[in-house]
């Protein structure tokens, strides 16, 4: 599981609060195969590459998945509990906000992007206030690539000293 995957689920947890994955993984194992895999325990084991009956294990308890898929249950669960419609309301709610949303997001420290094939960035982190437009995207997005796109437009602006400033566009930032 990269980092960026991680980061969206991270993200998905924040901006959705009460929908949080289930705790215990036996817990995230049934939602998922319910929800994502429609009860098909032989979808969710051919998806996470292992035996069906090593899925089973998970979801009554008597094995807890590997590291390798922990990070990976625990995003699908939280894709679970976070539904379209869901998604919609709440993007529709940070829109509202306007330039300001009070939403902020934290770019990791040095080199983690690149500017213009430059390495130049100081070491420290970029913490990003986030319009409310870009909050809203955030809440749409589908996966890490949506949400890295909307990152980049967010350190664009930050780098450009505000939307009026030209010079950097979300092209220039490749996020690790």
């Amino acid at each position: 599981m990269t980092s960026s995957t991680r980061m969206f689920g991270r993200v998905r947890e924040a901006l959705f609060p009460s929908r949080k994955a289930p705790v215990q993984s036996t817990t995230q194992a049934g939602h998922v195969r319910e929800r994502k895999y429609g009860g098909s325990t032989k979808a969710m084991a051919a998806a996470y590459g292992v035996s069906p009956r090593t899925a089973l294990r998970w979801i009554d308890g008597t094995r807890r998945p590997a590291p390798t898929h922990l990070d990976k249950l625990r995003l699908d669960a939280v894709e679970v509990h976070t539904t379209g419609h869901g998604r919609e309301r709440k993007a529709k709610q940070l829109a509202r906000l306007g330039a300001y949303s009070g939403i902020s997001a934290r770019a990791g420290r040095t080199r983690s992007f690149d500017i213009r094939g430059s390495d130049a960035v100081r070491a420290r982190d970029v913490h990003l206030s986030l319009t409310g437009d870009q909050a809203a995207a955030l809440a749409r997005a589908q996966d890490e690539d949506e949400m890295r796109e909307i990152i980049g437009e967010a350190l664009a602006d930050y780098f450009n000293g505000g939307g009026g400033y030209a010079g950097f566009s979300a092209d220039d930032f490749d996020l690790n």
